[in-house]
């Protein structure tokens, strides 16, 4: 186990159980999503949270501010335990954390989908159906991402297992053969 995971895991396995004896676990796990694509997507939220310039009753009082009519009163509580122990910093390791003991305990395989372009709806269908294939289970989270640079194709990855059906994948394991023959 990483370190890191020796620090977010009791935070994450005690907010979880807090969240299943009040019956919020769905919507934590959707407000934990929600606040992990906020965290990452404005740098300069989780940099001044990280700050020990800014003092704890203030990282308090902005987090109050901020969410608390987005989020249940036990998630905010997390966040001002987390902001008391010098910890909000790492917000984003503990929701991952939280979301890896969410899916590990209701068996549900976290799969990422990566395109070359947009997938219209039967695109998405149809990867589903390929992807639950190779996870062997109907539950699946999936997550999926456009990267231009894969030229065409897409790269699926769940758990241990990828499969590149990329074309950029194509001219990479054309030009390693090429390597090797010469």
């Amino acid at each position: 186990m990483p370190l890191l995971n020796t620090i977010t895991t009791p935070y994450a396995e005690a907010f979880l159980q807090v969240a299943e004896s009040r019956k919020e676990v769905d919507q934590v796990v959707k407000q934990s999503k929600a606040l992990l694509e906020l965290w990452n997507e404005c740098p300069e939220l989780s940099e001044a949270m990280a700050s020990p310039v800014l003092e704890v009753d203030s990282k308090k009082a902005a987090l109050e501010k901020l969410f608390s009519k987005e989020l249940t009163p036990s998630f905010l509580n997390l966040l001002k335990l987390l902001a008391d122990r010098q910890r909000i910093g790492i917000l984003d390791a503990v929701l991952e954390r939280l979301l890896e003991i969410y899916r590990e305990q209701r068996n549900i395989a976290l799969a990422t989908v990566t395109s070359a372009s947009e997938l219209n709806d039967d695109q998405q269908s149809e990867l589903l159906k390929k992807v639950q294939s190779i996870a062997e289970t109907d539950r699946l989270e999936i997550n999926i991402n456009v990267d231009p640079d894969l030229i065409g194709g897409f790269v699926v990855s769940v758990g241990s297992k990828v499969i590149d059906a990329s074309l950029a994948g194509q001219v990479r394991r054309l030009g390693l053969a090429l390597a090797k023959v010469s």
